[in-house]
């Protein structure tokens, strides 16, 4: 939540929260004068009590006491919290029961209404509520500061994955041109940098301009074709208009190495295609992979579509579907996501 959105929605919740001792005045009718009797500036100051004690208990005891498992204690100023925000109004202003209806006779006065023990049965339930608010508040904000801690940790840990899986096959694709003398080294010599390039300077951030990532996979794909030349069927296009829309980094190119890592074989038919559409801040991803033989070693796949899995369900709640067909002869991917 924005810094001005929280503004606005604990203003919006005092407001309506100072506006309830107004609509349960027990004075005849709702004017100015009500300002200036002793029981409605009572609850005002209480309800400004409660308000001040509520961001104590958010910013300090909350986290100094209860988080930290010192609970005895935490009750213990709670209550002696309790006792001042009924006390100190109390104490300042005296009750006077509401001044009677024009040609009524004199309000009779209820016998617990002004004592102290009215006072304190009064206010535990509306103190009550703003502990309870400001005890969900907290556990909520932690809940989601951990979910942004655990998502830092899976992207490190995926990064971590990518980059030496990444450095193997490029620099294999590179050495594999090299040997044959092949005019196409300094070619893919300059697609390497510019992929290293963005995984240097772009993984690192939480979203990056679509036309990067775009790049990044278009500069990996030609880099396997010059590889396997004609070994592989391949197709791979992209339609659409990337305009200012952003991506998580590395959010697709898991799908796309699965499909060479498990879709190329120079004794069998391979054939893989990817294809990317844009449209209307969608992004629509097809990977298709027909299966062939791969050494035992280099089976491990599932561990960055996993991963990339929880990516998507941490970064694009409710923004994505992810289809999956695993079958004996081939392997594709459908994924949807809605950018920002």
């Amino acid at each position: 939540m924005s810094k001005r959105k929280n503004i606005l929605v604990h203003t919006t919740g005092w407001v309506l929260f100072l506006v309830i001792p107004i609509l349960f005045s027990p004075a005849p009718g709702l004017s100015m004068d009500m300002f200036s009797k002793d029981y409605m500036q009572r609850e005002l100051v209480a309800c400004g009590f409660l308000i001040g004690y509520f961001y104590l208990n958010t910013n300090i005891l909350l986290q100094q006491f209860y988080f930290n498992q010192k609970y005895t204690l935490y009750i213990l100023v709670i209550t002696g919290c309790f006792i001042v925000t009924t006390m100190v109004p109390f104490l300042l202003f005296q009750f006077h029961p509401p001044p009677p209806p024009d040609g009524a006779g004199p309000m009779p006065r209820k016998p617990e209404e002004g004592s102290i023990l009215f006072e304190f049965g009064h206010n535990l339930f509306r103190f009550s509520v703003v502990t309870f608010v400001s005890l969900t508040l907290m556990i909520s904000n932690r809940w989601k500061r951990a979910e942004k801690e655990k998502l830092n940790a899976e992207l490190s840990y995926l990064k971590a994955q990518i980059n030496p899986h990444f450095l193997f096959n490029t620099l294999n694709s590179i050495y594999s041109l090299a040997i044959q003398k092949s005019d196409l080294t300094p070619s893919a010599v300059v697609k390497l940098s510019a992929m290293m390039r963005y995984v240097v300077s772009e993984s690192n951030r939480d979203f990056v301009p679509l036309d990067k990532e775009l790049s990044y996979i278009r500069n990996y794909v030609e880099l396997q074709q010059l590889r396997f030349g004609e070994a592989v069927q391949l197709l791979f296009f992209v339609h659409g208009n990337a305009g200012s829309s952003k991506i998580a980094p590395l959010i697709l190119i898991p799908f796309v190495e699965n499909a060479f890592k498990h879709g190329i074989n120079a004794e069998e038919s391979s054939c893989i295609r990817i294809s990317i559409d844009i449209d209307n801040n969608e992004l629509r991803l097809e990977v298709f992979n027909n299966k062939v033989f791969v050494r035992r070693e280099e089976e491990k796949s599932g561990l960055g579509i996993e991963n990339t899995r929880g990516r998507l369900h941490l970064l694009y709640p409710n923004r994505h579907s992810l289809v999956i067909t695993d079958t004996e002869e081939s392997f594709s991917v459908l994924l949807t996501i809605r950018l920002t």
